[in-house]
């Protein structure tokens, strides 16, 4: 599949993971970044020892150029990528990191290379998760899940994909009591490659994850037939996505870098680029003056036409 099925906007965002032996991902930094700039790329891509992750958007024709350069990386042939759309460039900027992990779990033993769960396709994902002998775990952050999820998911609140493993390990028999296999999905599948090699290392065989992930699910399974409720956070300026992948309706506080809905825009203690309901309390006075100062730097860079070097970026997965 290339960049050119989704054109019509003209701005591709492409999702992609590939878990691969990379031996020295620093040499593969500049090589990569300079190919996306070249092709006037925006994104970001996260090298590690064990592959490469990230999105990127831009032109279809020059999306195409950067991933044929991803794929001709070692194992990376086959490297798992999602397309969308976007009505304007989601990023402001390309950057090219080198980290210890692509997906931080802090479980060094875990490697999906050896041990992963089954893939379920999005057709085949209702049938899985309505069994009433099947555990449904979203493995994605606090936030995250507030926005959407599936009917019946477990919801591990936890704020770090980090937690996920002491969170598991701590409420594991009351979660699998009564259950047979377990099920788990995240926004596009690379979170569920380590959580469900962790698992498989905790000893569960019958592990299942959706592929390709939420994004997938929302792309090919029709609204009327979807076991989906609410939008799908997405790690770049259109903050949410809802069925066919269309823009949500949700924007991103600026200082905590959540995602927002109308009551929250609507409520008092939401000031653009400042605060919201949910993070006014976890800053000091002197740090929201520091982000209302940014705030209007920002006003001034945009009335000139420029992008501001300290615009807040959204998290990354």
């Amino acid at each position: 599949m290339t960049a050119n099925l989704h054109a019509a906007s003209g701005i591709t965002v492409a999702a992609l993971y590939q878990f691969t032996p990379f031996p020295d991902p620093e040499a593969l930094r500049a090589p990569l970044l300079a190919a996306c700039e070249a092709h006037g790329i925006k994104g970001t891509l996260l090298l590690a020892r064990e592959g490469i992750n990230g999105t990127i958007a831009g032109a279809p024709e020059n999306l195409d150029a950067v991933l044929a350069h991803i794929r001709a990386l070692p194992g990376c042939a086959d490297c798992d990528v999602k397309f969308s759309s976007a009505p304007a460039m989601p990023f402001h900027r390309m950057k090219v990191r080198v980290k210890r992990e692509i997906v931080s779990m802090g479980e060094p033993e875990i490697d999906p290379t050896l041990a992963v769960g089954h893939y379920v396709d999005p057709q085949d994902w209702n049938a899985l998760i309505t069994d009433p002998d099947t555990l449904v775990i979203d493995t994605r952050n606090d936030y995250e899940v507030a926005v959407g999820t599936f009917a019946g998911a477990v919801d591990p609140a936890t704020p770090s994909f980090r937690d996920f493993p002491a969170w598991f390990r701590a409420h594991r028999d009351a979660l699998l009591a009564g259950k047979k296999k377990v099920a788990m999905f995240c926004t596009g599948g690379i979170r569920c490659e380590k959580s469900t090699s962790f698992l498989r290392a905790e000893g569960i065989e019958e592990v299942y994850h959706l592929k390709g992930g939420i994004l997938r699910y929302l792309e090919q399974v029709p609204e009327k037939e979807s076991l989906w409720h609410g939008e799908c956070f997405v790690f770049d300026e259109r903050v949410t996505v809802r069925h066919g992948l269309e823009q949500g309706t949700f924007q991103l506080c600026r200082a905590c870098r959540r995602p927002l809905d109308a009551a929250a825009l609507a409520h008092a203690d939401y000031a653009d680029g400042v605060s919201c309901p949910a993070c006014i309390s976890e800053r000091t006075p002197e740090q929201r003056a520091g982000y209302a100062e940014r705030q209007r730097q920002e006003a001034l860079a945009k009335a000139r036409g420029e992008l501001h070097v300290g615009a807040v970026r959204v998290p990354k997965e």
